[in-house]
C-alpha cells in the first residue's frame, strides 16, 4: 500500500504557509512591484528617473551623507557593544537574563518616542547639559541634537542591541575549554583574547556590522527629528521628492536603489558563517 504521508505533510505545510504568503504578497510584493513600475513609468516607459539620479549632485551628496552617518553609528556601536557582549558571555546563564532584558529594553519603546526622549535628554537645556553645568559649576550648552551628532546618537540607541546580540551569539558558541587550554599553556589573557576569542567572534562581528548598516541606511524618523538640515539621508530624500516636489518616478527610483543596496547587504549577511541564524535571533 502506497504511503501518502509525504504528500500529506507537503499539503499541510502548504496550507499552513499559504495565509502568510498571501499576506506577504499583498502587503509587500504588490507595493514593491508598484514602486518598481512607478520608477519606469513617467507618461510612458522611460529611464528618465534613473538618468536624473546619475546626474543629481543632491542624490550623490545625500548618499554619501547616509553612508558616513550609518558607518559612524555602526563603528561606535561595535566599539561599545563588543565589551558588553564579552562581559555578558562570561556571566552565568541565570545572571545574564536581567542584563539581556536591559539590552533589549529599547525595543519596548517606539522609535518615534525614543527620538523625542533624546531631544529632552540631549537638548540645549536638556538633562545632559544641565548635569554637566552642575558638575562643572558653569553654563554648558553642548549642541547634541539637530545636527549630525544627534542623528548618530539616535541611530546608536536603536542599533546597539543588534550589535550586542550578534556578537554575544558568537561568543557563547565558543568552547570555553579553548581558553582554559591556552591558559594552561602559559598564554596571557590578552593573548587568549587576540588569538582565540576575537577570531572566533568575527562571524558575529561581521553579522552585527552588516545588520547595523542595513538598518541605518534606511532610517527616516531618527535623522529627521535629531539631525540637521545638512544631514538628510536617503529615506528623507524619498520623502522630499514624494511630498514636496511630487516627483514620484524619481522617488521610486531612489527607493529601488536603496532596496538594492539593502539586498546586497542582506545577501552578504547570508554568506557569513551563522549570519542567517544570528539575524533570525
Amino acid at each position: 500500500m502506497q504511503d501518502d504521508t509525504p504528500y500529506l505533510n507537503q499539503t499541510t505545510g502548504f496550507l499552513l504557509i499559504a495565509p502568510m504568503a498571501a499576506l506577504l504578497a499583498v502587503l509587500f510584493l504588490y507595493p514593491l512591484g508598484q514602486t518598481l513600475w512607478q520608477s519606469f513609468n513617467d507618461q510612458g516607459i522611460t529611464l528618465r528617473a534613473y538618468a536624473d539620479l546619475l546626474d543629481s549632485t543632491l542624490f550623490l551628496k545625500v548618499l554619501k551623507t547616509t553612508l558616513v552617518i550609518s558607518g559612524t553609528a555602526t563603528v561606535v556601536s561595535l566599539l561599545l557593544g563588543f565589551p558588553v557582549a564579552l562581559h555578558l558571555s562570561r556571566m552565568d546563564a541565570h545572571k545574564r537574563v536581567p542584563y539581556l532584558v536591559m539590552v533589549m529594553l529599547p525595543f519596548w519603546t517606539s522609535i518615534l518616542v525614543k527620538s523625542f526622549a533624546l531631544t529632552v535628554l540631549l537638548g540645549y537645556d536638556g538633562v545632559v547639559n544641565t548635569f554637566l553645568s552642575w558638575v562643572f559649576q558653569t553654563e554648558i550648552h553642548l549642541a547634541l541634537v539637530f545636527n549630525r551628532i544627534g542623528a548618530i546618537l539616535g541611530m546608536i540607541n536603536y542599533v546597539l542591541p543588534f550589535m550586542i546580540v550578534s556578537i554575544l551569539s558568537s561568543l557563547l558558541s565558543q568552547d570555553a575549554n579553548l581558553g582554559r587550554a591556552a591558559e594552561v599553556m602559559g598564554a596571557s589573557r590578552f593573548t587568549i583574547f587576540r588569538r582565540i576569542t576575537l577570531p572566533l567572534a568575527l562571524p558575529g562581528v561581521i553579522a552585527g556590522v552588516l545588520i547595523n548598516i542595513t538598518l541605518s541606511i534606511g532610517m527616516y524618523i531618527t535623522p529627521d527629528l535629531l539631525g540637521g538640515r545638512q544631514d538628510m539621508m536617503v529615506a528623507n530624500l524619498i520623502d522630499f521628492y514624494t511630498r514636496q516636489t511630487l516627483d514620484w518616478p524619481l522617488a521610486s527610483a531612489i527607493a529601488i536603489v536603496l532596496l538594492l543596496i539593502s539586498g546586497v547587504l542582506v545577501a552578504a549577511l547570508g554568506k557569513v558563517q551563522g549570519g542567517a541564524g544570528i539575524a533570525g535571533r
